[in-house]
């Protein structure tokens, strides 16, 4: 980020922060809307009770976003408001560098993408309000200035329509493929996304960075450092990546399932489902260790990649056994 945006972001979220302390906790939702927990309690609704193609499709680009982000923040290691200002309010801690706003880069593509599958016009007006207040969030709560945040939305603007463009012959190829071809090439599709990164996080080499930053970040959450060089979210959107693709390819070799079903029936269905993305999600949290290292790294991979395929293939075919969905609909992949 240019030296000359700092100061003027700086005093627009000491405004934004002067228009009260009431704001703080809707704040603190509206950002939850882009967060990792927001995604793993939703994005599975989608996929098992509404539309399975759209919920695959959502799950993807969200981890292809995520993923790209990661390697831009490394690349650009710009830094907090926070770590930079101590007028701010760190009203949320993030230990990642800034740029660009991850939340508003997602946001623009997941919010696009369900409004496309709605095909309403209100679906088009809530996307666009929702992706608005989560930029608005993120600066309020002085994770974010305004050059990040609009960073992240034309970021996201660019890959949606790049992503969106490359579907249909990325589709047609993968359909002459063998399954085990499909899960080959995203395996492949998410070891590239973890050597970008790794790339992004070597152009570092002989950089280091201001001990203001640090200090400041320091007094803002005392004991809680931070460590914009991890390349620990890089790697759980890869996994789970490979992970959707997998299950999702999996169980289309199976026939697939209905999304469809009384009301009951789905949300027992979400029920079931949830519980094994907690268990996996944060069981093995808690067991895998969450070191800057190899082993850590490649732990975390498997972690994500097993929520994944859990969510896309396990849990559907589980839902099948149990007389919750029938077979004969799968999402393409």
């Amino acid at each position: 980020m240019p030296s000359d945006w700092i100061e003027p972001g700086i005093q627009w979220i000491l405004a934004l922060q002067s228009l009260g302390d009431w704001l703080a906790a809707p704040m603190r939702a509206i950002t939850f809307l882009g967060n990792e927990e927001f995604y793993l309690l939703v994005a599975p609704v989608i996929y098992w009770c509404i539309s399975a193609t759209l919920g695959l499709r959502m799950g993807l680009y969200l981890m292809v976003s995520a993923g790209l982000n990661s390697a831009f923040k490394l690349l650009l290691h710009g830094p907090r408001p926070f770590w930079v200002s101590s007028e701010v309010k760190a009203l949320v801690i993030e230990t990642s560098f800034g740029v660009p706003s991850g939340h508003s880069q997602n946001a623009v593509v997941v919010w696009s993408v369900l409004a496309q599958g709605v095909k309403r016009s209100w679906a088009w007006i809530a996307a666009a309000l929702i992706i608005l207040l989560i930029g608005v969030s993120r600066m309020y709560l002085a994770v974010h200035y305004p050059a990040d945040v609009i960073t992240g939305w034309s970021v996201g603007l660019l890959l949606l329509l790049l992503l969106l463009r490359l579907e249909a012959p990325l589709a047609r190829w993968l359909a002459a493929r063998t399954p085990g071809d499909r899960a080959l090439a995203a395996l492949v599709a998410s070891m590239v996304m973890i050597i970008l990164g790794s790339l992004a996080r070597l152009s570092l080499a002989g950089w280091e960075m201001p001990l203001q930053w640090l200090k400041n970040a320091s007094l803002a959450s005392p004991g809680e450092a931070i460590n914009p060089y991890a390349l620990d979210g890089l790697i759980a959107n890869a996994g789970a990546f490979f992970g959707l693709a997998a299950g999702a390819i999996w169980i289309q070799s199976r026939r697939g399932f209905s999304t469809s079903g009384p009301l009951l029936q789905r949300a027992l269905r979400y029920l079931v489902g949830v519980i094994g993305v907690f268990a996996l999600w944060y069981g093995l949290g808690k067991i895998f260790p969450r070191q800057d290292d190899l082993l850590s790294y490649g732990l975390r991979y498997i972690r994500y990649a097993l929520v994944g395929l859990w969510v896309t293939g396990l849990a559907p075919a589980l839902f099948v056994r149990l007389g919750l969905a029938s077979a004969g609909e799968a999402a393409e992949a």
